[in-house]
């Protein structure tokens, strides 16, 4: 057995309440996250630009999440494609709404911070831009050594964007570091 599969093990057995509590609050949070309405409330509550430019959450699981970013005046550059700081911004949503997932109901309450980030750009995003992050249990991980560990915990997860045709456009990767607070 791995090492990170032994911490998830030792969080489960030994807090069956908390774990119980913590998914019932991360499967509500993906319920609201998935509603277009409540996302489109919570972006412009907590990330209004996101709002403007028109960013979707289009789907999320456990596992992984997908959002998008539109090309329209609002998010292109002055080369008639999507600026890439917005490119950024759908990317990091893909990572961060795993990440809050994560976090979610956890006791002691944990923090989380991007500490790096690394962007390829292949080609020209021109339409429609979808970022999909598949590393969610990676993130539950890192959280669940964080929280038995009293430590800092980092993981390094990627979010690529694709076009309606399959064309990848942009590959992120996001390194999340998570602490747990003092009680």
């Amino acid at each position: 057995m791995a090492p990170e599969n032994t911490v998830v093990s030792a969080v489960t057995a030994t807090q069956p309440a908390d774990y119980a509590r913590r998914q019932s609050a991360r499967t509500k949070l993906q319920r609201d996250l998935n509603n277009g309405l409540k996302f489109r409330f919570f972006l412009l509550l907590k990330m209004p630009i996101a709002w403007i430019a028109g960013m979707r959450l289009d789907r999320m699981d456990h596992q992984s999440c997908t959002a998008s970013m539109p090309y329209r005046w609002l998010s292109q550059n002055p080369f008639r494609s999507i600026y890439f700081a917005t490119q950024a911004m759908a990317a990091e949503l893909s990572t961060g709404a795993l990440a809050m997932a994560a976090i979610t109901g956890t006791r002691p309450a944990v923090s989380m911070l991007i500490t790096t980030m690394t962007a390829q750009y292949s080609k020209k995003a021109t339409q429609r831009v979808t970022y999909t992050c598949n590393q969610g249990d990676a993130i539950t991980e890192a959280v669940n050594r964080a929280i038995a560990s009293g430590e800092g915990e980092e993981v390094t997860v990627e979010s690529i964007g694709t076009m309606a045709d399959g064309t990848e456009v942009s590959r992120f990767s996001f390194t999340w570091s998570f602490k747990a607070r003092s009680v």
